[in-house]
């Protein structure tokens, strides 16, 4: 096959793949893959192949086909493409929770010589990155990398980045209970998506309206949480978007417990979990088990919340999440306290706290935790985080915990 019939495959295989023929598709660029001698034309079908595997949640596939881009780069002796082949290489390991990987891939791309693609990249091996250490609930480096995106996305004109990023910051201020700014970014996001995007995929109108239901159920809107998260499932059951569609159902889980309907939320959890079991997904499997814990404790099932708890606390520690970590110990605590078992209860309080020194969820002002409640916030120019009440009663002109200057608020 030669370079002018390998561009025409390829092209017929995005045709198909943007009119939701994902399987004829794949076989397109399949047969591409098996027959062109073009390198660059491989490495672009590679590159179709990673996207569309990485949408549908099959991330080993995902991987496996990035592995093979690598291998191309390098014969192509091209370091735009190799660039490119270790973000794919990053972004595939993020999908598998692979977080120190992810990091280590994200900082070969940053080491690469300086090329063409670097300038188009780089903001999404930064929001690559942040995604990784917020896995890792490493908050203040999670923040830098996020705030380097946002460079990247406002000086580049890169709108559908920003998407992007707002809906990663979404995530990242939800996970610190700042509940306002949880729905500030993905609001930004949505309106983005309005502005810019009629041209853009369907997915990023799914994205920012799943993390707008987030948000809204933690703030008690479960109304309009319901409202975001079904027409966020209605656009991922419409694309074949699996892991979308797992995330829609750990939400809609959440919103039935947040009413009280353990009834109703228990088999959404049972979806979510099958679906983030097929595609690998294992911190989404944590989150869906500390939901069902919580249901279990609502309904005084003590031994089987307990369960529920171990089997998320030996995935949390599998993939480094220190948050959830977190999480689980102050329910254990919980549990332990009622049933009056001190020497559990203690373990589980030291821990409890190691996890809060490890993620330094805590305000150097005031030295209360950040994250067990709704709090305003502010982060500082150096991506530390402190309440916005101790700022501003404080007038520090530096940062308590590094000591920069905080003369100008943070970008986020």
């Amino acid at each position: 096959m030669g370079q002018d019939q390998t561009k025409q495959q390829i092209a017929k295989g995005l045709q198909l793949y943007q009119s939701n023929q994902t399987e004829k598709a794949l076989q397109v660029w399949m047969k591409v893959l098996e027959k062109s001698s073009d390198l660059v034309g491989r490495f672009r079908v590679l590159g179709c192949l990673v996207t569309a595997h990485s949408e549908m949640g099959r991330y080993k596939e995902m991987l496996k086909f990035a592995v093979v881009q690598i291998d191309t780069a390098r014969e192509l002796e091209d370091a735009d493409f190799l660039l490119e082949s270790y973000l794919n290489l990053a972004r595939s390991n993020e999908k598998l929770c692979e977080f120190h990987k992810t990091i280590s891939y994200c900082k070969t791309c940053l080491g690469l010589p300086g090329t063409r693609a670097a300038t188009q990249l780089g903001g999404q091996v930064s929001l690559s990155m942040g995604n990784a250490f917020l896995g890792l609930s490493l908050f203040q480096k999670a923040l830098e990398s996020f705030e380097k995106a946002l460079r990247y996305a406002h000086n580049n004109d890169d709108t559908m980045l920003e998407c992007r990023v707002c809906c990663s910051l979404g995530s990242f201020y939800a996970q610190v209970k700042d509940y306002e700014k949880a729905l500030f970014f993905p609001c930004k996001a949505a309106e983005l998506v309005n502005d810019y995007g009629k041209g853009w995929s369907l997915k990023y109108r799914a994205m920012s309206q799943y993390h707008m239901a987030v948000a809204y159920r933690l703030l008690g809107h479960l109304g309009s949480a319901m409202e975001c998260c079904e027409e966020s499932m209605k656009i991922a059951l419409q694309h074949g978007d699996r892991p979308l569609q797992a995330l829609c159902l750990l939400c809609f889980a959440d919103i039935h417990r947040s009413r009280g309907d353990l009834e109703t939320a228990f088999p959404r959890y049972d979806s979510a979990m099958s679906i983030m079991t097929e595609i690998g997904n294992r911190l989404g499997q944590v989150q869906v088990l500390l939901g069902v814990a919580k249901c279990w404790v609502a309904r005084k099932a003590l031994d089987k919340a307990l369960e529920a708890i171990e089997r998320a606390q030996d995935l949390a520690e599998e993939v480094g999440n220190k948050l959830s970590q977190l999480k689980l110990h102050c329910l254990s605590e919980s549990i332990y306290r009622s049933r009056g078992l001190q020497r559990e209860l203690r373990a589980h309080v030291v821990r409890f706290h190691e996890c809060v020194e490890e993620t330094e969820l805590y305000c150097g002002l005031c030295g209360e935790s950040i994250g067990e409640k709704n709090s305003r916030l502010q982060a500082l120019p150096c991506s530390h985080i402190f309440h916005l009440r101790c700022l501003q009663n404080n007038g520090t002109r530096s940062c308590p915990n590094c000591h920069r200057s905080s003369m100008k608020p943070g970008f986020v």
